[in-house]
């Protein structure tokens, strides 16, 4: 449910009024969670979104960015989901992406090209942690606050399921294939001002080759946040690939 305020007395009583003490009566929907005014949002909005242009790799920034920006987008999100078998089954059980709930034995012993293998051989090459995304905190329904923590903590399967790299244009090919997949603001941004940072050469291979692919890609696969990763670990690279819509990387 959404965080309401109080109905009492709006001037409170010691006689202030104001956004500051509707904004007292809020109540916390889940830990960590931070509630605030459309105006703060919008303050954070812009704050974060100057940080993250300045530096894309403060990934603190860019969740702030992605819970402020998504009131539009999570909802949208979450309404595939619940129209989707597996999607909503993933929002009943509510699964996370952790080492602490990864078998990172099991998933090293997979075949070479299975899902969990290729994951966790991304995790390592590119000396990444599932436990680094950070949890929600100004996303005022408990639903959508799982939402986006979902997003986030597939992210590096994205990666995975993509062929990328964790460096900048890898970055760039990701956010473009999750900006049209998600439509939350945070990849738009991040796919738009991205390539500035990148050489002439990379920009070149980006244009010409997988800009198109990572469009492509976006457009025709099915919502990437309606597969349980977690029970498809065994399932082979290629054939996730397939049932999806994500064309082979070029």
């Amino acid at each position: 449910g959404r965080a309401r305020p109080s109905h009492s007395d709006p001037r409170g009583r010691d006689g202030r009024g104001g956004e500051e003490e509707e904004m007292e009566g809020w109540q916390q929907l889940y830990p960590g969670h931070i509630p605030t005014s459309p105006l703060q949002k919008a303050l954070l909005a812009a704050g974060s979104a100057v940080m993250a242009l300045y530096d894309p790799y403060r990934h603190d920034m860019v969740a702030v960015l992605g819970e402020t920006t998504g009131c539009l987008a999570l909802p949208n999100l979450r309404d595939k989901m619940k129209n989707h078998p597996e999607g909503y089954r993933i929002l009943q059980e509510r699964p996370r992406i952790r080492l602490s709930t990864l078998d990172m034995a099991r998933l090293q012993g997979l075949p070479d090209g299975s899902l969990g293998r290729e994951y966790v051989r991304f995790l390592e090459d590119n000396k990444v942690s599932p436990d680094t995304r950070m949890p929600p905190k100004f996303v005022d329904d408990e639903e959508l606050a799982y939402v986006i923590q979902r997003y986030r903590e597939v992210h590096d399967l994205m990666h995975t399921l993509l062929g990328m790299p964790t460096n900048m244009l890898g970055e760039v090919v990701v956010k473009w294939f999750e900006a049209i997949q998600t439509g939350l603001p945070m990849c738009v941004l991040g796919a738009a001002f991205g390539p500035v940072r990148l050489s002439t050469r990379k920009l070149q291979v980006l244009a010409t080759e997988l800009l198109p692919w990572a469009v492509r890609s976006g457009l025709n696969a099915s919502c990437i946040l309606n597969v349980y990763y977690e029970q498809r670990w065994e399932q082979p690279l290629e054939s996730l690939r397939e049932e999806l819509g994500i064309f082979p990387p070029p």
